[in-house]
């Protein structure tokens, strides 16, 4: 039996994971981002977006416990507490966390087992593409933008799988902020300064527009402009911090180095 009975999920991850559990009989509610999977938008009503959200319709489920994430939802944890709800607010920003957040969530839905059984096969996935990357002599310079307006290179677990799959992360130094703002590329010469060889765009919530990138002043110059190499990696892919990151995202960053591995230089 379950600790809680009625969870509202306002983070995507959250309700990735506890249908991932088979728990997914304790969700009372979701977030309206939810992508995966996609069942859950036909079982689950929506309650929230993510940073925005109406505390009434997160009241109108009668949840027993909220599952929020980062603070951007923490003034909406203070009012749902306020309101007398319980709430567990995770705050992951790397691989390491991912896994964590797994571990806990089982825990507060009392299986522990099935949380470390899909630890350890997101733990093999991440080791199967590390052993194939090993081989590889080179490894391309990835631009991996979150966003456009202005420009912001990726997060912390992003950047952790860019290099699981065989890349480096041209802004490493950017990705140890937890803070969007202290992600911000004030100077779009800098991405021309690094010449990426492959980049990457996930804007959070819209289509990337690669045409947009590649016509940008003064990026022609860029090796991954040049040759063609801009891609998009939806944001549901890679930019919730839960299983589908490594699932989804990590096999989509390893395939995009991969066809470069096999081309001239």
């Amino acid at each position: 039996m379950s600790h809680y009975q009625r969870i509202a999920c306002l983070s995507t991850e959250a309700v990735e994971v506890l249908y991932a559990l088979g728990a997914q009989e304790c969700i009372a509610g979701i977030s309206g981002y939810t992508t995966h999977p996609p069942i859950a938008r036909e079982e689950k009503p929506k309650v929230s977006g993510f940073s925005s959200a109406k505390i009434e319709r997160i009241l109108a489920v009668n949840p027993d416990l909220v599952v929020a994430y980062s603070n951007m939802q923490s003034e909406l944890c203070r009012e749902l507490i306020s309101a007398g709800i319980e709430v567990h607010a995770f705050n992951q920003r790397d691989v390491a966390g991912i896994l964590r957040m797994i571990s806990v969530l089982a825990a507060l839905v009392d299986k522990p087992e099935h949380g470390a059984q899909l630890i350890a096969s997101l733990q093999t996935q991440i080791a199967v593409i590390r052993s194939q990357t090993t081989t590889w002599t080179r490894r391309p310079k990835i631009y991996f933008e979150e966003w456009n307006e202005p420009l912001m290179s990726c997060i912390g677990w992003v950047s952790e799988l860019i290099e699981v799959a065989g890349g480096d992360d041209a802004f490493a130094d950017l990705a140890r902020h937890h803070s969007a703002r202290e992600r911000i590329i004030a100077d779009p010469d800098e991405v021309v300064r690094r010449a990426p060889d492959i980049i990457i765009g996930s804007w959070c919530g819209k289509k990337f527009r690669p045409e947009q990138v590649m016509a940008r002043t003064g990026w022609q110059s860029i090796p991954a402009v040049r040759h063609g190499r801009v891609f998009e990696i939806k944001s549901a892919d890679i930019l919730s911090p839960g299983p589908s990151a490594i699932q989804h995202g990590l096999m989509q960053l390893h395939a995009l180095i991969a066809e470069w591995q096999t081309t001239e230089h």
